[in-house]
């Protein structure tokens, strides 16, 4: 299988090139030339598989270039004990009658980003082998908190491969902070950034397409990728889970065989959801797409319009890993979705570039409209969640899933549609622990933030996961700091260019 460039600007490249480049050097984004579609008996052969068979399964779908033994290596060096401890990589848990929680948050840094970036360096360091790359990686980050920790966890001291991550300085909760910052490992490096996230992924964006400073990189052996769901790598893992939950369902007795589910996923980016919708597409059966937004909804407004429009006030909310305006996977959804129309994807984000806005043509906005459904919540409304969830279920959310859980209510509202239905859990609790007790008894809470993970353990008895125990402990690594218009310098003081 081939990947092809979102904007018809690049040759066509095999799956090793795509993971290894990260992104389209001339810009764009790397996809799969052609879905793959199997029948319905074909799926369901799998059915009683592990969640690491799943992924051998999905993986040599798209990986043509991988031979299975490099592709089983992968996925056993990945998912392995120490990194997931549960027998269940991926836990389903039923809310209510109609309701499935799937939680991808069980990973060594307690978000779902842990189920493509623990395999993503896997993938990297064999394709370039394969491609008799000499040049030393240098993978690029931007992250709106969870991503960051997640990608240094799994590239720490991988040889051949350095990695820095740039966050916003004040749009991620301390122990997201501290968690990037107290990563070991000699190839790693961190950068806070005078600005929000979408500063961040715009200046990594920048630097990948900035030809002459990819110059001097190579003059001095280095050679950029990513670790964002830019870089197909990250992506493709994302599509196991999802039918890892369909076949739960049917195991739990919610579905039968064939029967179609509405998938509910709390997004910034658009890369969850995405890979929901490539499952969907290799015939997974989904009825509805419920994308979920918080205050920073311009998916949401986007689903219901047809319009994207960045020129808005960009908002801090307490589901920070969602404080995106720039959402990089729609780019690949909206090529998708055009049946590979790079001349509309070279329109539209030339006009999102020149005026912050376009509108996609009304049989676009049908096509899109007859799957997706966008709901956004308020942070009084995702609050009210937490605690109602807490209440009447005994189930802890986090402010993401929160918002996922909220999305799917009004959704249901709104359609009257009933259908069973899985919400994509992001992130462990305790990772946004303010907001979450504050949410809890209703009031605002000064302490400082360890102080309120051993509070919310004492008050639900919810387990603390363990990548987040000790962190107030260890020692910051992590020093570097730049602004928006200095990235490229920083950059290039740390490759010492």
């Amino acid at each position: 299988m081939e990947y092809i460039s979102t904007r018809g600007n690049y040759k066509n490249v095999s799956s090793a090139e795509a993971i290894s480049l990260g992104m389209v050097p001339e810009g764009g984004l790397f996809v799969p030339e052609e879905i793959p579609k199997l029948e319905l008996t074909e799926i369901m052969e799998m059915k009683d598989q592990s969640y690491q068979e799943l992924a051998v399964w999905i993986f040599n779908k798209f990986l043509s270039d991988f031979t299975e033994v490099e592709i089983e290596e992968s996925v056993k060096a990945a998912y392995q004990k120490e990194s997931f401890p549960l027998a269940e990589k991926t836990p389903l848990v039923k809310l209510d009658q109609n309701t499935y929680i799937l939680e991808l948050w069980h990973g060594p840094t307690a978000a779902f980003k842990d189920m493509a970036l623990q395999i993503l360096p896997q993938l990297l360091v064999r394709a370039v082998k394969k491609l008799e790359v000499e040049k030393e990686i240098v993978i690029l980050v931007a992250t709106s908190g969870d991503t960051g920790k997640a990608a240094l966890e799994g590239f720490k001291d991988v040889e051949g491969i350095k990695i820095i991550v740039f966050y916003p300085e004040d749009g991620v909760s301390r122990v997201q902070e501290d968690q990037m910052k107290t990563t070991g490992g000699s190839n790693t490096e961190v950068v806070s950034l005078e600005g929000n996230f979408d500063d961040c992924q715009t200046a990594v964006k920048n630097i990948f397409a900035d030809k002459e400073f990819r110059a001097k990189l190579e003059a001095n052996n280095f050679q950029f990728s990513s670790a964002n769901s830019i870089n197909w790598g990250r992506l493709l893992p994302q599509i196991v889970y999802y039918f890892k939950a369909y076949f739960e369902i049917i195991k739990d007795g919610g579905i039968k065989t064939g029967d179609k589910i509405n998938i509910a996923v709390p997004t910034g980016n658009f890369g969850n959801i995405l890979a929901a919708y490539y499952a969907y597409q290799i015939g997974l059966p989904v009825n509805k797409f419920i994308c979920a937004s918080n205050d920073n909804k311009v998916l949401a407004d986007f689903l219901e319009t047809g319009i994207y429009d960045i020129e808005r006030e960009f908002k801090k909310t307490i589901s920070p890993s969602m404080d995106i305006l720039i959402s990089s996977n729609l780019e690949r959804f909206l090529f998708e979705i055009t049946d590979h129309n790079s001349s509309k994807i070279n329109e539209w984000y030339q006009k999102l570039k020149t005026k912050n806005k376009f509108e996609v043509d009304q049989q676009t906005k049908t096509k899109i409209q007859n799957l997706f459904s966008g709901h956004f919540s308020t942070e009084k409304e995702a609050r009210e969640v937490i605690k109602s969830t807490f209440n009447n279920f005994n189930y802890l959310l986090d402010p993401h899933t929160a918002v996922g859980v909220d999305s799917l209510n009004k959704y249901r509202q709104q359609s009257k549609d009933q259908k069973i239905a899985v919400i994509a859990s992001t992130a462990n609790p305790y990772k946004f622990s303010r907001a979450v007790l504050e949410s809890l008894k209703e009031e605002k809470i000064e302490e400082d933030e360890y102080r309120i993970i051993e509070e919310l353990n004492n008050l639900t008895a919810a387990e603390v996961h363990r990548g987040l125990r000790g962190l107030e402990d260890m020692e910051s690594r992590h020093q570097h700091s730049c602004d928006k218009n200095t990235v490229k310098e920083k950059v290039a003081e740390i490759l010492k260019l």
